[in-house]
């Protein structure tokens, strides 16, 4: 210890952003503690630094009483006037004990508290750094498969994707990038804790917004998302100016935004239908690419009755039910389809409605 190291503790300021106090202190307190054990001692001591030498000091507080009965914590007033003439009984007098070698033990703990609060600092850092990415969209590089999860490198840190949060079909070779959504960064002793997914629907969200200026900055609004990961995709959108088209604007010229997205998305099939605040509208697009014939809605019951061409109707239910169940997912009502031979011969859709 000396100043040198002083001078060594100013570098790690300037390089790390660590408070050169905030150092000292630290290896203070590690010195007090290794003092007691190395030597035994059951003095209330401190260890002070000198910030420009580096030289390390021992003090024992001992308190002044008429009465010894512990000479590690007390002291009689008749020795403390010795060393200062002014003191009297419950002052606290503080004595020089530094112990011979204790450079060398002060050496090694300092070195260790430096190490330790420059992993905190990095920790700190990272977490910091990516803390500002939750909720967001991030490229990562696929690493490896450790059990369930697939390890995926962030850049400056390593992400997991859970089976959960894993797209069906996906098969994340070592060295594929993939965007991926930033679920939830937490803290850790080994640096932040990233969990990420490729199947939440804001992910869709956020393509869009890097893709499609207007979606970026708010002319276009993505009103809904419903998905299937790995098979479909619908998405509603809204225009809060007259003269832009959401649903051209997010397709782009020739399919070229929308391809982008499906590109990156892996194929899964993406429809982008007009949001409606009249709830018939909006469901009649929301089963897109169907052709609709009639909608009745009960609003109070949040269902509705769809009628649509007989040649029509397998696709307006799609494969599995997959068309309908996204369409009553997007628009939040419960919707029963009939052709319409189906609806005559059932009377569906009653005449008053």
């Amino acid at each position: 210890m000396n100043a040198e190291f002083i001078q060594a503790l100013s570098q790690i300021e300037r390089d790390k952003g660590i408070s050169k106090d905030i150092l000292i202190e630290a290896i203070e307190s590690s010195l007090v503690t290794a003092c007691k054990n190395h030597y035994g001692t059951s003095q209330n001591i401190k260890v002070e630094i000198d910030r420009d030498k580096g030289e390390v000091s021992v003090y024992a507080e001992k308190e002044v009483v008429e009465e010894v009965t512990d000479p590690h914590l007390t002291i009689s007033l008749e020795d403390a006037r010795e060393l200062r003439s002014d003191y009297t009984i419950g002052d606290i007098v503080i004595i020089e004990v530094t112990p011979k070698n204790f450079g060398r033990i002060a050496a090694q703990k300092a070195k260790q508290v430096v190490v330790q609060k420059i992993r905190e600092a990095e920790r700190e850092v990272l977490f910091n750094q990516y803390i500002t990415k939750e909720k967001d969209i991030i490229t990562g590089i696929i690493q490896r498969k450790v059990r369930d999860n697939v390890i995926v490198n962030l850049g400056k840190v390593d992400a997991i994707l859970t089976e959960k949060e894993r797209v069906p079909g996906e098969k994340y070779l070592p060295n594929e990038r993939y965007k991926v959504y930033v679920l939830e960064v937490k803290e850790s002793t080994k640096g932040p804790k990233i969990y990420i997914s490729r199947t939440h629907p804001e992910l869709i969200k956020r393509l869009f917004e890097q893709e499609v200026p207007e979606v970026h900055d708010g002319i276009v609004e993505i009103k809904g998302v419903s998905r299937e990961p790995g098979s479909r995709t619908k998405i509603s959108v809204y225009s809060n100016h007259p003269d832009v088209d959401p649903v051209g604007s997010c397709v782009g010229h020739n399919g070229a935004r929308v391809s982008i997205i499906v590109n990156e998305l892996r194929g899964e099939k993406i429809d982008i239908i007009p949001w409606d605040d009249n709830a018939i509208n909006y469901i009649s697009s929301a089963l897109s690419p169907s052709k609709v014939v009639k909608v009745v809605v009960d609003e109070e019951d949040k269902s509705a009755k769809v009628i649509v061409p007989d040649y029509q109707l397998s696709l307006a239910i799609g494969k599995e039910g997959q068309n309908a169940r996204l369409a009553a997912k997007l628009t939040g009502y419960r919707i029963d389809i009939k052709s319409e031979t189906q609806a005559m011969q059932t009377n569906f859709i009653p005449d008053e409605e």
